[in-house]
């Protein structure tokens, strides 16, 4: 505990503390009065602590936290005051640079984001993701096994295994309709056989099936039928990519928006830069030197 006169914290201010927080006007006025420490001409008031330090605890554990605050606020004080005396003064002057300039990014970051977030031309039409597409497919390929299909996962003694399987292979919309009005019989059920799936993922949901033996399975408009303890696994393979193949557009569509939100932020900012120098040139109040 730091001591002295300075210091020192009444056991008759601690009792009053919940009551002070709860007068927003008391003592106001004199910092004297309001304040639970004072070290030279640095003062701690009571509004400075953290109600939340202390509100749920006991009126003597208050006690200990509050007296530990202030113990805190004196070494930090104290110890920015022995610096101030005794770091060479280069070093203090390159920690002056430091946080002018962290002070400078801080307003400066804030002042583009604000200018990003007003703009109004942050949506990625779809011709302008296809052509992006088009220009970069290259750089976008298929990190793993990549599937397309239908499956319905059904209890181990369901009565109808046929009736399921052939309604999956047609999958007309009555099919469908039939498929989705009975979901509630079955463990697992995806129908939309647009979305491409990792290989892993896929071999997490369908049990029988793992890394060693998808490649019997797993192949372009196949159907499968695998059991295991659990229950009966029925597939309908659409389409398949293998690893190093170009990812499709729907695959990579949030990761391509993503990039180019990213590009148009960029060049904005760039011309906000540009714009601001001109501005500034044309006004005479920057002048560049050549």
């Amino acid at each position: 505990m730091v001591n002295g006169k300075n210091l020192y914290l009444s056991f008759g201010l601690i009792a009053l503390l919940f009551y002070l927080q709860s007068c927003e006007s008391f003592l106001r006025t004199n910092v004297d009065q309001n304040a639970v420490a004072k070290l030279g001409d640095q003062y701690l008031l009571l509004e400075d602590i953290p109600s939340y330090l202390y509100q749920n605890a006991s009126p003597q554990d208050s006690v200990a936290i509050v007296n530990d605050y202030i113990n805190q606020w004196a070494a930090k004080e104290l110890l920015i005051q022995k610096s101030l005396i005794n770091l060479p003064v280069e070093k203090m002057e390159a920690f002056d640079r430091l946080v002018s300039n962290y002070k400078s990014d801080l307003y400066t970051l804030a002042y583009k984001e604000a200018l990003v977030n007003s703009r109004s031309d942050t949506v990625i039409g779809s011709e302008e993701l296809a052509a992006f597409y088009a220009n970069e497919q290259q750089n976008f390929l298929v990190k793993e096994k990549l599937v397309r299909l239908r499956f319905v996962s059904l209890p181990r003694n369901y009565s109808d295994v046929a009736l399921i399987a052939r309604k999956l292979k047609t999958f007309e919309e009555s099919d469908i309709r039939y498929l989705d009005s009975i979901s509630i019989q079955f463990n697992k059920l995806n129908l939309n056989d647009s979305i491409w799936v990792p290989l892993t993922r896929i071999v997490k949901e369908i049990g029988p099936l793992a890394l060693d033996n998808e490649e019997i399975y797993l192949k372009k408009s196949q159907f499968f039928e695998l059991r295991d303890s659990l229950g009966v696994y029925l597939g309908q393979v659409q389409e398949v990519l293998e690893a190093n193949d170009i990812a499709p557009l729907s695959y990579v569509k949030p990761t391509l928006e993503q990039i180019l939100k990213i590009r148009k932020k960029q060049e904005f900012l760039r011309q906000i830069e540009r714009d601001i120098i001109d501005e500034a040139i044309k006004n005479k109040e920057l002048e560049i030197y050549h």
